[in-house]
């Protein structure tokens, strides 16, 4: 773990057990502490009980609700009034990104056009106080 990096709780909500284990690892191996939810229903519950993350890296397309309808429930709730937001998803479209934007994300990842390693950048530089959203044409 780098000096300046105190363990950070990251919350990794997507409904894709192969990729939740797959950022699981690369952000465990930058020394974050991490908490997954298979879904946002999964995730909803687990934030009511009371989990307190710096950091929700979310999924928006998932059953029952989407990330989306998640993200506005984590505001409008309160739920993690400390955590920065980042949307990581394949909706790639400049609408998509800038509906993540307007609902309070911090940043917007597109899974397609970054590697795992690049996606725990991002997080980085988010906890850094910046923004990162996906530059789309």
């Amino acid at each position: 773990m780098e000096p300046n990096q105190i363990s950070k709780k990251i919350f990794i909500v997507d409904d894709d057990k192969f990729l939740l284990d797959m950022y699981t690892f690369k952000f465990k191996e930058k020394g974050f502490e991490v908490i997954q939810a298979f879904g946002s229903i999964d995730a909803l519950n687990k934030l009511k009980g009371g989990i307190v993350p710096d950091v929700i890296l979310l999924d928006i397309v998932m059953p029952a609700m989407d990330g989306f309808e998640l993200l506005e429930l984590i505001k409008s709730e309160k739920l993690a009034p400390n955590a920065k937001i980042i949307v990581l998803s394949n909706l790639g479209q400049p609408a998509d990104v800038e509906k993540g934007r307007n609902l309070g994300a911090n940043g917007y990842v597109i899974k397609a056009s970054a590697t795992p390693s690049e996606v725990v950048e991002k997080v980085v530089i988010v906890l850094g106080g910046e923004e990162s959203f996906a530059q789309v044409d």
